[in-house]
């Protein structure tokens, strides 16, 4: 795989495959639930991470409760947080 330098990208492919993980859960009858309990936490955390200052902090509140309440898993927060970042944010 080909290494990604630019970070706008580099974020693009993560906030994919996170919302891929998140999704996952709908893979898994059952279980799917129980491990959107274990993913929430991680996907909140992840998106302080990738975006900083307070749209960060707010994006991954959102995240959280996006990936614990059941059948919301199938919004993209990671992918419509880059969306906003680099197409809608006036920060430039």
């Amino acid at each position: 795989m080909a290494e990604v330098k630019d970070p706008k990208y580099r974020n693009l492919l993560l906030g994919l495959l996170f919302d891929g993980i998140g999704m996952l859960s709908y893979a898994i009858p059952g279980i799917g639930e129980f491990s959107d309990v274990i993913w929430a936490p991680i996907a909140g955390w992840l998106m302080t991470r990738m975006y900083k200052g307070r749209i960060g902090q707010a994006a991954g509140v959102f995240t959280f409760v996006e990936e614990l309440v059941p059948g919301m898993d199938i919004v993209p927060s990671f992918t419509i947080m880059w969306l906003y970042t680099h197409f809608f944010s006036n920060k430039k």
